[in-house]
């Protein structure tokens, strides 16, 4: 717990949260779906042919496009939504694939780039802005799994690395001992500031630096912890969103950026769908769908949509070809990705596939373009370049650009 002293101060800059929402500061939602979800069941079906697979091809709320039947409420929002579907990225390996479609750049040994979320970070979040500006929301941790990796600030520093959610709960907060009171807790503070200031006059590191936000960053949470709480939404909402872990990550995200997050990123698991890929798709896009398209109609409802790039990705695609265990393997030379909202074009369709989707036919794009085009979708010029520690460092990959017709 906090002092009243410093607690009005931080509640100062939880008020300050919402006027910088309401001066229309932009913020990015990755949904990222781990394992290498299908594009032939969801953004590319290819109905009636040899692998197409069993399901059909619905209308959207687009004059003629058509998405896969296992997403009828994601149907009803491509209005405010756009597809690529001339992916290759000529990779099937997962943690290369996560690292290449999170960073924007080649995966390469004993080089590290900043993730998606370090770059909006340090891009869109205001000056003092009060909570994490880099957050993760994902299931349990436990064991190695790639969907925990690659969340590095790299060269951009501690201050933008992923802060991660679990199961929609708020972080763990450890209140102070009972027997401190207030005026104890803020002299003990104004102790420590002061000796930080004396300490700072001789010795200014990046490492002190950091050791300083971090603490002022704990505070900040203390103060700010009503943010993290889902339990706060009404029970309609709640509702609307489902019972799913999906669901109330979804709507925690909606939480986390109407309250001005730059960027956060909702983890979906599970798509590695070697064998049974049509059953498994069944049970996971079931998850996904509704809470999705929830998601997107709250944004746009509560005029968030305009400043909020949406993107849905994955490592990669699945093979069209069906194997012997009715699955589809790793295939990134023919796939999709779902993007939409700020100065996105919606209702728009890039690229496409041949008639079996083994090939792209028009406009081909890789990681890269992806990464280019959601920074600049969101405000950020991908072109330009970071200063840090006295260098130049280019913010997205220097031989690739955005998407041009796909922003408004």
């Amino acid at each position: 717990m906090l002092g009243a002293a410093g607690l009005g101060q931080l509640l100062t800059g939880r008020s300050a949260i919402a006027s910088q929402v309401k001066a229309r500061s932009r913020r990015v939602l990755n949904i990222f779906l781990h394992g290498g979800v299908s594009q032939l069941e969801t953004w590319d079906p290819k109905p009636n042919t040899d692998t197409g697979g069993p399901f059909r091809a619905i209308p959207t709320t687009v004059p003629g496009l058509h998405i896969c039947e296992l997403l009828p409420y994601t149907a009803q929002q491509m209005h405010r939504l756009s597809i690529v579907r001339s992916l290759d990225t000529r990779n099937g390996d997962h943690a290369r694939g996560v690292a290449e479609m999170t960073t924007g750049r080649p995966r390469m040994p004993g080089v590290e780039y900043p993730h998606l979320g370090a770059v909006a970070a340090r891009s869109l979040m205001p000056e003092d802005f009060p909570l994490p500006a880099h957050i993760l929301i994902r299931s349990s941790p436990g064991g190695r799994n790639v969907e925990s990796e690659f969340h590095s600030a790299a060269w951009l520093g501690p201050r933008y690395a992923s802060m991660a959610l679990y199961d929609a709960n708020p972080p763990k907060f450890e209140d102070r001992p009972g027997e401190i009171t207030d005026a104890a807790d803020e002299r003990r503070n104004g102790i420590r500031q002061r000796a930080n200031e004396r300490f700072l006059m001789r010795r200014r590191t990046a490492e002190t630096e950091a050791y300083n936000f971090s603490f002022s960053q704990a505070r900040e949470l203390l103060a700010n912890r009503h943010v993290f709480e889902v339990s706060r939404e009404s029970a309609g909402d709640q509702e609307r969103y489902g019972t799913s872990q999906f669901g109330r990550h979804c709507l925690l995200a909606r939480r986390l950026l109407e309250h001005g997050v730059p960027y956060v990123q909702v983890n979906h698991a599970d798509y590695d769908t070697h064998h049974e890929n049509f059953d498994f798709h069944i049970e996971q896009l079931g998850e996904f769908d509704q809470p999705f398209a929830q998601l997107v109609a709250d944004l746009a409802d509560r005029g968030l949509l305009a400043d909020t790039l949406i993107c849905v990705m994955s490592e990669f695609g699945r093979t069209p070809k069906i194997n012997k265990t009715y699955g589809r393997d790793h295939w990134g030379t023919a796939w999709s990705v779902l993007l939409g909202g700020a100065a996105i074009q919606p209702g728009a369709v890039i690229g496409k596939t041949n008639a079996n989707g083994t090939e792209v036919t028009d406009r081909v794009v890789d990681h890269g373009h992806i990464f280019h085009t959601i920074l600049r979708g969101a405000g950020v010029d991908s072109l330009g370049e970071f200063e840090v520690g006295g260098r130049l460092f280019p913010i997205a990959d220097p031989a690739r650009q955005a998407i041009s017709e796909l922003l408004s």
